[in-house]
């Protein structure tokens, strides 16, 4: 199926019980509103997500698009899904960051742990979603999403929340209001809300109560003597002084109309090493994307599993290859699609489209560049702990017996590890450090213990992580998101 959608019954809204098909379509009208849900659904975390990582956001929404087309046309139309930005590579670029690493290392870093995805992908087209669950079971899945968020704790403490504390204190709250009070798709984009609520805030500080003095990490650099200095680092640090919370000089200046800013990638050991831990995160979360849609639309997309896989992994190439942020597919659009029981593609084509227009408007991406820093500390410290706490969701739906040492112990470790940003330095020019560090004790740690205690573990060794029949997918048992749990 490419672009030949068929018209469900009369084009308009389909009757209760019944539901729109991938290959489906109502009149265009209609889907070109349901494909600006789409683009609202996944507007908040797609570019707050690149701010945060300190990449262009405006690059990054016009390649959501270009990625979510990429997406559509590798899986053949099949799951229907929209390719917004990535959470998991948070962390690992907040260490890249802190170790000197400019946006080029970044995206290199990123590129490449796309394609060890897009290879997965292949590896699991080939031999079937079962090597998945093999080689990542729950338990080793949810330690790693685990410590991608929290060890992002330091970036809140360190970066974001001494530069204006109160206002985060503020944004928190908002955020954590409208998350526990508001209901359906409006707490879906209770970030969202809260970075708004946090901009008006800090716009209205600035004219009431002047303006304030703080650090702003890469600005007003001085050495050890208090003289001018180019680059961040360890003899040149960002000290405070006075400035506007909210400063829209950018946003003046900015065009209408313009290609995002491209630049190629760079690629050093260290940084990706830091990365590809972040690409269990991706298989666990594009597998129960998947199967959340496979039981929406009552469809076996089993022996598509390797195609989604790798066409995350292909998108994740294309975008960073020029500059742009990772992709995942999005809850978030999958929470529309159960609100509102339309799994057509065609909306997503839309969506697409709409976002890369988004993106090539210079004014906006400006706009959101000028978020200021105590409204991303607020919202980072639920974001965050969020990530982290999607770990132990992991855990508890699939049962894990944490009696059991096997689990225990290298889950334990991985934590320390890699909240803790712990480094083993194995040569000069190659460490292992925080969630690379984690990660691979865990991995490793869970499948030796496994292996030399399996035989004296007796019956009841699910327990350990061994995906029972009825839960073979990494994320747990799936139900279908509803409009009030996305």
């Amino acid at each position: 199926m490419a672009f030949g959608w068929k018209v469900h019954g009369d084009g308009r809204t389909p009757p209760p019980g019944e539901v729109v098909r991938p290959d489906e379509r109502l009149s265009w009208p209609r889907t070109a509103g349901i494909g600006a849900q789409h683009v609202v659904a996944m507007f908040g975390a797609t570019f707050v997500f690149p701010v945060v990582m300190g990449l262009d956001p405006n690059l990054s929404i016009m390649m959501s698009g270009v990625a979510t087309l990429l997406f559509l046309l590798i899986v053949g139309g099949r799951v229907p899904s929209y390719l917004g930005t990535s959470a998991s590579f948070v962390g690992a670029v907040a260490a890249i960051r802190a170790a000197g690493g400019d946006s080029a290392a970044v995206t290199g870093a990123i590129l490449v742990a796309g394609l060890a995805l897009l290879a997965v992908g292949v590896v699991v087209h080939a031999l079937g979603g079962e090597v998945v669950h093999r080689v990542f079971p729950p338990v080793v899945t949810g330690a790693v999403v685990m410590l991608i968020g929290f060890n992002l704790a330091p970036v809140v403490a360190r970066t974001y929340w001494p530069q204006d504390q109160w206002t985060g204190l503020l944004t928190l709250g908002f955020a954590v209001l409208c998350a526990v009070l508001l209901r359906g798709f409006w707490a879906r984009i209770a970030i969202l809300l809260a970075l708004v609520f946090g901009f008006a805030l800090s716009w209205v500080l600035d004219r009431a109560a002047g303006e304030i003095t703080s650090v702003l990490p890469g600005q007003n650099l001085l050495d050890a003597a208090g003289r001018p200095c180019p680059k961040e680092g360890p003899y040149c640090v960002a000290t405070a002084f006075p400035h506007d919370r909210v400063d829209l000089a950018g946003v003046r200046g900015a065009d209408w109309f313009g290609f995002p800013d491209l630049h190629a990638p760079g690629f050093t050991t260290s940084a990706i090493l830091l990365a590809l831990p972040a690409v269990i995160a991706l298989i666990a979360e594009n597998t129960g994307h998947v199967k959340a849609v496979s039981a929406m639309t009552g469809d076996d997309l089993d022996p598509v599993l390797g195609r989604a896989l790798a066409a995350d992994g292909a998108a994740t190439v294309l975008a960073s290859g020029v500059g742009g942020s990772p992709t995942t597919t999005y809850a978030e659009n999958i929470g529309v699609m159960a609100a509102t029981r339309i799994y057509s593609t065609a909306a997503y084509h839309i969506a697409a489209v709409v976002a890369i227009a988004f993106g090539l408007c210079p004014k906006f991406g400006a706009l959101v560049a000028a978020t200021p820093g105590g409204v991303l500390g607020g919202i980072t410290v639920v974001l965050y702990g969020m990530i982290g706490l999607l770990g132990a969701k992991i855990w508890i739906e699939n049962r894990i017996d944490f009696g059991d040492p096997v689990n225990l112990v290298p889950v334990a470790a991985a934590l320390i590890l890699g909240i803790g940003d712990v480094t083993l330095k194995i040569t000069d020019d190659f460490p292992l450090q925080g969630i690379a560090f984690g990660t691979v004790a865990v991995l490793v740690g869970y499948h030796a213990l496994n292996a030399v205690a399996g035989p004296r573990r007796g019956p009841g060794g699910t327990g350990a992580g061994v995906i029972a029949p009825d839960e073979r997918e990494i994320g747990g048992p799936v139900r279908p998101p509803t409009a009030e749990n996305g």
